[in-house]
């Protein structure tokens, strides 16, 4: 009776204790296959020749995501040639942002002259792997996908012209050295991404 009782309590302690969701620094994330605005499936493994990545979960609607928009397209115009890729995922529920529904993905895109993928992570699997919350989430991620850098873009999300701090420009950078991120980690500040419901 009492090895059951302990059992039972050791149980119910695994049971309670938190699941860890998400990635931290130093983790190994994992790839992913998802829909491209394209209409083609795009994984990480994709980029042959990439030494880097620049993860980014973002979406239509958020003031945010709208905010740091030509901000991300800089980041790819600026590292892509260098071997660090940005690729931005939408993990939003459709249901509950109408906005953010596949076709509005493509508009954006095609309006914006995106030179990056844009995918859609429908079951929202991803975002839930990968631990992102908000819109944007950035994950800077080594070649072999270790994660160097997790959080903001930089440290003014209202104004590009006031930026003091580019921590994802910094990680990148670091990385092509083949140097720790200076920061490894920042609040990322944005919307919530928009679950959906169980």
């Amino acid at each position: 009776m009492k090895k059951l009782v302990i059992v039972l309590l050791a149980i119910v302690a695994i049971a309670a204790s938190p699941v860890k969701q998400g990635f931290e620094v130093g983790d190994t994330a994992i790839d992913f296959k998802l829909k491209n605005v394209d209409g083609k499936t795009v994984s990480l493994a994709d980029f042959k020749d990439a030494k880097g990545y620049i993860v980014i979960f973002d979406c239509n609607t958020c003031p945010y995501s709208k905010a740091y928009n030509q901000r991300i397209i800089d980041l790819n115009t600026k590292y892509a040639a260098k071997g660090i890729p940005v690729v931005t995922i939408n993990a939003n529920d459709p249901a509950a942002s109408s906005g953010d529904s596949f076709e509005e993905m493509v508009r954006i895109a095609k309006q914006k002259n995106y030179k990056f993928p844009y995918l859609v992570d429908e079951t929202q699997a991803v975002a839930k792997a990968y631990g992102a919350t908000n819109t944007p989430h950035v994950f800077v991620l080594s070649k072999d996908l270790k994660v160097t850098y997790i959080g903001a873009i930089d440290d003014n999300s209202r104004k590009a012209d006031a930026v003091t701090k580019r921590y994802v420009e910094d990680a990148a950078d670091a990385l092509l050295q083949g140097k720790p991120a200076p920061t490894s980690k920042t609040k990322a500040i944005g919307c919530g991404i928009k679950w959906k419901s169980a």
